[in-house]
């Protein structure tokens, strides 16, 4: 294991709430199933910017893969299952956010993914484009289809297909996310 990935790692496990997070939902058993985006982001650069007072993020990305059942009744019951059952959050705001990347395809305008890792190889934004679970033996893995640079390098930058693709949804999000407000020793790359 990288030093990079023991870092991270360590960061998400010593955060109680974050624990217990990831032991719910690995309690799912859903197929490739894992949390990205800003459960993993957010608190890595709030440490790469010395902030004292984590930065609340608005929702916990749950990410599985599922071909044989792609009804998005499914994972809105399991984000209620989560809601109700689930550990509590620290910020009333959070909410759950349970998507099957076997459809998200379809409304991303991609070809169909083959599996969790080929679905976040297709966000936007590199250091977004990072996930964490716990195995069956409840050992932290990690999935980052382009690497941990840039997530500490605090550097936004499009991934290969969005550069290809969707140069228009990547400045979007980067402007509306606002992070260099919050984070103002990131660098967006262009």
């Amino acid at each position: 294991m990288s030093e990079k990935s023991s870092v991270l790692i360590d960061l998400i496990l010593n955060e109680p709430w974050r624990r217990n997070v990831l032991e719910a939902v690995a309690a799912l058993h859903l197929n490739d199933c894992w949390i990205g985006a800003g459960f993993l982001r957010t608190p890595l650069w709030d440490l790469l910017h010395n902030y004292q007072t984590p930065t609340p993020i608005a929702d916990i990305d749950v990410i599985y893969f599922n071909s044989t059942n792609v009804e998005t009744d499914t994972e809105l019951e399991l984000e209620r299952r989560l809601a109700q059952s689930g550990p509590d959050l620290p910020w009333p705001e959070t909410y759950w956010s349970v998507r099957n990347q076997a459809r998200m395809h379809l409304l991303n305008g991609d070809p169909p993914y083959s599996d969790t890792s080929d679905a976040i190889a297709h966000w936007p934004e590199t250091p977004t484009a990072v996930a964490i679970r716990l195995n069956e033996a409840g050992t932290p893995e990690l999935l980052a289809p382009f690497g941990l640079d840039d997530l500490f390098a605090l550097t936004v930058r499009p991934t290969p297909h969005a550069k290809a693709h969707k140069m228009p949804v990547f400045r979007e999000r980067v402007s509306r996310k606002n992070w260099q407000t919050k984070w103002p020793k990131l660098t967006v790359v262009l």
